[in-house]
């Protein structure tokens, strides 16, 4: 207590001139984020925070000559472990960028382990120069269509409302379970209000009236939008409307028509997920807002979306804005359109400049969060043979699921395939391929088995570990051979992604942490991933999409219209598993 009021009677007399601040930042051009002005003056911070603005002295200054400064940028929903790395490692490559803080939820590492993944993504970003906020998984498993390496019920997740950063539950992507108002999730919902916490929404191909439903259970955001009718809806009914923009689902064409004037303050942005590549090569919410610009969007609105909007929609109140009173979380731009950035603050401290990482920014390595990270799960794989990957059929016509670039959402086909002896065969000219779910947390034996169009290979096969959201192992391929050689190489690795052709490993990228993250540093993995991507266009994948988190999206149930899980063809429409076989159809 006497610290804090140490800091509130030194930021205050700071504030009254009557001692000089830590850091004065002069000759700016500030955005007014309130208001949608410009602002000028010196920028005064003490102890971390924003003490005033206007003329001030410090002991130290920096001359923004002329350059526009924002507040720090902010991504309301992100799943860390989908750029595949650590978040200390995650932290750098946003900060490069002008993202200061991160809404995360980390239900891809809990549905493989559990508590234990959440305690460790939460130690894991503890002390790192970057706000990495927790919204708690609501639904693990997704689905009890499918097989996962944990159970999370309320009674687990409640204790975890007690930590500085667990700001509520994250994406409710059961939708039939609050519907029908089912014991499990009440309990989670009714536990979240109880904490005078918030909620998030998976709002995937749910009506208006569906909704209703969502905002009477307390669920306030949704960004699953993927056109205007839908974005409108639910500004309509009281949600904060989550535009998302990440590698898959690039939904900032469909939606960004519906901003106006008036709704806009409803309105943030959001990555979800987005590849380290890309992360790199692209930028994060950064990358949204040259998009936005470009197509139009009032520059002062877009970075209002980026800032203020979202920290609003999180309660995080001393977030989002340059004013007294706020953490000084500040970007210095070359350009304000194109957000071209200089230099990065974090709690009134540089930790980007000139396009480094300032390394003093970073705290050293903590063994704590070693030790922890080996107690996660490994892999735990049933024999896998070519005849558990066999689509036996009576008929030539089937179900196929049909890739749409860039997008979650699949299509729902029933085409005429090729039959050798009772099985199907794959199709490289028809453009119809073998997709395999293989659970791999509980070594069951389970092997889901389907048909996808779209990956337009010629050869070869593609395995992941990173199946959303049960992260079993995915495959797709032009023979069983190949197949089964990227499933042998992931699960050699202990996880991770693999590209074969014949017996022979093109590319392969271990993630040994929960067979969904990497022990090295984002450098590597890029460059890893790269090699990854250059070897799937070898065997022919299209380089319109990315094709490795295209497959991973394919096992996740809760998105229309047609998946594949361990436990076999999932349909959204009835939220039932059907046969492959398109019997009386």
């Amino acid at each position: 207590m006497e610290q804090n009021h140490a800091k509130l009677r030194t930021r205050i007399r700071v504030a009254a001139k009557q001692e000089p601040a830590d850091l004065v930042i002069r000759n700016g051009r500030i955005v007014n984020v309130f208001t949608g002005e410009m602002l000028t003056g010196d920028i005064a911070i003490s102890g971390g925070v924003i003490a005033g603005i206007g003329s001030y002295e410090g002991k130290e200054t920096v001359d923004a000559q002329g350059r526009y400064i924002v507040p720090g940028f902010i991504d309301g929903h992100v799943h860390i472990e989908s750029s595949l790395l650590t978040p200390p490692q995650f932290a750098r490559v946003l900060l490069l960028h002008g993202v200061t803080t991160v809404i995360t939820d980390p239900h891809e590492i809990a549905n493989v382990a559990g508590t234990t993944g959440i305690q460790y993504m939460l130690d894991a970003a503890e002390g790192l120069p970057i706000d990495s906020y927790v919204m708690l998984p609501s639904c693990v498993p997704a689905t009890p269509f499918e097989s996962n390496g944990a159970t999370l019920v309320a009674e687990q997740l409640a204790p975890f409302y007690n930590h500085s950063r667990v700001l509520g539950l994250a994406e409710v992507m059961d939708y039939p379970s609050v519907a029908n108002t089912e014991k499990h999730m009440l309990d989670k919902l009714a536990a979240t209000h109880k904490a005078d916490a918030l909620i998030d929404g998976h709002a995937a191909g749910i009506s208006r009236d569906g909704l209703n439903v969502y905002m009477a259970a307390g669920i306030r955001t949704d960004h699953e939008s993927v056109n205007l009718q839908e974005a409108q809806d639910r500004l309509d009914m009281g949600m904060y409307l989550m535009i998302r923009e990440g590698t898959v689902a690039k939904d900032l064409d469909a939606l960004l028509p519906v901003v106006t004037a008036r709704n806009a303050r409803r309105c943030l942005f959001v990555t979800d997920d987005k590849l380290i590549d890309e992360l790199v090569n692209e930028g994060s919410i950064d990358h949204i807002l040259r998009l936005a610009m470009a197509k139009g969007l009032d520059p002062i609105t877009a970075i209002q979306m980026a800032t203020l909007n979202a920290a609003e929609c999180f309660r995080l109140h001393r977030h989002g804005a340059i004013a007294a009173g706020y953490q000084a979380d500040l970007v210095l731009l070359d350009d304000l359109e194109n957000v071209k950035i200089h230099q990065v603050y974090k709690r009134g401290r540089c930790v980007v400049d000139a396009g480094r990482i300032v390394e003093e920014s970073f705290p050293p390595p903590n063994p704590t969060i070693d030790s922890l990270r080996d107690h996660l799960p490994g892999i735990r794989v049933h024999d896998i043979r070519s005849a558990d990957l066999a689509i036996p059929l009576q008929a030539d016509r089937c179900h196929i699921i049909e890739v749409i670039p860039n997008s979650l959402v699949t299509h729902h086909r029933i085409e005429q395939v090729e039959v050798n002896d009772g099985m199907f065969m794959p199709s490289v000219h028809d453009d119809l391929l073998k997709l395999a779910v293989v659970e791999r947390h509980h070594a069951t034996g389970n092997v889901g088995v389907g048909i996808v169009k779209g990956f337009g290979l010629q050869r070869g096969a593609i395995a992941t570990t990173v199946a959303h959201d049960s992260h079993n192992i995915v495959v797709v391929g032009t023979s069983d051979e190949e197949m089964l050689a990227a499933i042998e190489e992931v699960i050699r690795t202990g996880g991770g992604a693999a590209v074969a052709a014949g017996r022979e490993i093109l590319a392969s990228l271990p993630l040994p942490i929960a067979g969904l993250m990497s022990d090295r540093p984002y450098g590597e993995v890029c460059e890893g991933l790269e090699k990854l991507v250059n070897a799937m266009a070898e065997i022919g994948a299209s380089r319109a999409y990315n094709p490795l988190l295209t497959l991973s999206f394919l096992t996740l149930p809760v998105i229309p219209h047609l998946k594949l899980t361990d436990k076999g063809l999932f349909d959204f429409a009835s939220y039932s598993h059907i046969s492959v076989e398109a019997r009386n159809e």
